[in-house]
């Protein structure tokens, strides 16, 4: 009878734990893996270094550090691996780029590639787009003014990257064009390309560069987003020709 009980329990426990894993956001799922998956990898490390393996447990431990973002000796003795974390690019620790419409504010990190976004106005004002699932921004699409819904269709492209297949019965879901707005600032494109006033052309083109290996169309990315991007270098570069 225990073991019937036990059995029970263990089929109840891993049901919820592969709903929990369905409903996940992707972007926080894989920021867990990660994070278990690394500090995993040093326990194995530490206990096979105690036995003097260290032929095995030091990569091992380079494997794990580089999960939970830390390589050892910097980026430059170690380009692959850091590359395969996200941070073969020291340029793209710690940098992001911002862009805003009337409704919605996104932050693209440029190490990791993932997107955030938050309402700045409206009765959703304050509240992150992590916070909604897929029904109800889909929902909120109709009613956005043209810029806002070409932002919040980029964020449910990089979130839900299959939603469109699943909108185009109720008449959303197409990638829309450019949305109509006003000439770009400077403050607007130094944003978008996460750079600070002042950047000359090198960092420019270099921050450009990586941006479109992440949001260009034919990778998956967004074609708005991609657009704001060529704007932003287009406008820096003609402000540093001038």
């Amino acid at each position: 009878m225990p073991t019937l009980i036990a059995g029970v329990i263990a089929v109840v426990v891993l049901y919820s734990l592969l709903q929990m894993f369905r409903a996940a956001n992707p972007a926080v799922l894989a920021r867990a893996l990660k994070i278990v998956g690394g500090v995993v990898s040093l326990a194995v490390a530490a206990f096979t270094g105690v036995r003097g393996e260290f032929a095995v447990a030091i990569p091992i431990g380079i494997f794990g550090a580089g999960l939970l973002g830390w390589v050892p000796f910097g980026t430059q003795g170690f380009g692959g691996i850091g590359g395969l974390f996200g941070s073969g690019d020291p340029r793209g620790s710690g940098q992001t780029s911002q862009v805003r419409s009337q409704l919605i504010e996104m932050i693209l990190d440029h190490g990791s590639g993932q997107i955030a976004g938050r309402f700045i106005s409206g009765p959703n004002a304050g509240r992150s787009l992590d916070d909604f699932d897929l029904p109800q921004l889909a929902a909120m699409i109709g009613g956005f003014d043209a810029e806002s819904a070409a932002l919040l269709e980029s964020y449910l492209d990089r979130r839900f990257p299959a939603w469109r297949q699943h909108a185009q019965g109720d008449g959303a879901g197409g990638q829309r064009g450019a949305a109509a707005r006003g000439k770009m600032t400077e403050e607007e494109a130094y944003q978008i390309l996460g750079l600070q006033p002042g950047a000359g052309r090198d960092e420019i083109a270099r921050a450009h560069r990586s941006l479109m290996k992440k949001l260009h169309p034919d990778q998956g990315g967004s074609t708005y987003l991609a657009a704001r991007v060529n704007e932003a270098k287009d406008t820096l570069l003609r402000t540093h020709h001038s």
